[in-house]
């Protein structure tokens, strides 16, 4: 099952991935995925390991952003791949079958692309301008999801799409409304006063009781 919300941590200059992944789970937050730049692989291990023991505690669970390698080692319960990254047919003879796999998507021919490579869901963006991620893909906005959610509708594809890329707590409801299964957000929660309060609302907008409240 895949969920309605995915967080993707993110540093700040006061906080660092282990804390806001920390402070964001707290708030009722069940999907995380660990996204880490620019830093060695021991570094991603060592912060995959820490962040897949606080997933557990509050009944969450990981995904681990570009590594393969390091999502099986972490025990992660997923990976997640860009347009760039390693094929998913190569990471799955990595990671075998125990770890789901979602991959990047800007286009519909991406995510027929992504759909025939065997993603288990598929991260559609960006909605809009985002300054957490390098190379952004052309912007995709309203009008673009709408008209590729019915291409993926008229098409039958089945497989979950999540929507991302700068997405606030105002967007949900429209977002929703083009077909997507759900929405992944950063910055929105990251620098939220209130998280939990923030989190709650994104829940309600997504039409789904906060599992911090089941």
């Amino acid at each position: 099952m895949i969920d309605k919300l995915h967080y993707i941590s993110q540093e700040t200059e006061n906080t660092g991935h282990l804390d806001a992944i920390n402070k964001t789970l707290i708030a009722g937050a069940k999907w995380i995925q660990l996204r880490v730049k620019n830093k060695p692989d021991d570094v991603i291990l060592d912060l995959a390991i820490k962040a897949n023991a606080l997933c557990k505690a509050y009944g969450a669970r990981l995904i681990v952003n570009d590594h393969p390698l390091i999502a099986l080692k972490a025990e992660a319960y997923g990976l997640h791949l860009g347009l760039t990254d390693m094929p998913i047919a190569e990471a799955r003879n990595i990671v075998g079958n125990q770890i789901i796999i979602g991959g990047t998507a800007n286009t519909f021919e991406h995510v027929k692309q992504r759909v025939a490579e065997g993603a288990d869901y598929i991260g559609l963006g960006p909605y809009r301008f985002t300054n957490t991620k390098q190379n952004l893909s052309p912007i995709i906005g309203l009008k673009g999801y709408e008209a590729i959610m019915k291409q993926v509708s008229i098409t039958g594809i089945t497989t979950p799409v999540i929507a991302i890329g700068g997405i606030e707590l105002k967007d949900i409801p429209l977002i929703m409304t083009t077909g997507v299964h759900g929405v992944a957000l950063s910055g929105a929660l990251t620098n939220a006063n209130d998280p939990a309060a923030e989190l709650s609302q994104m829940y309600s907008a997504l039409k789904i009781l906060n599992p911090i409240n089941n």
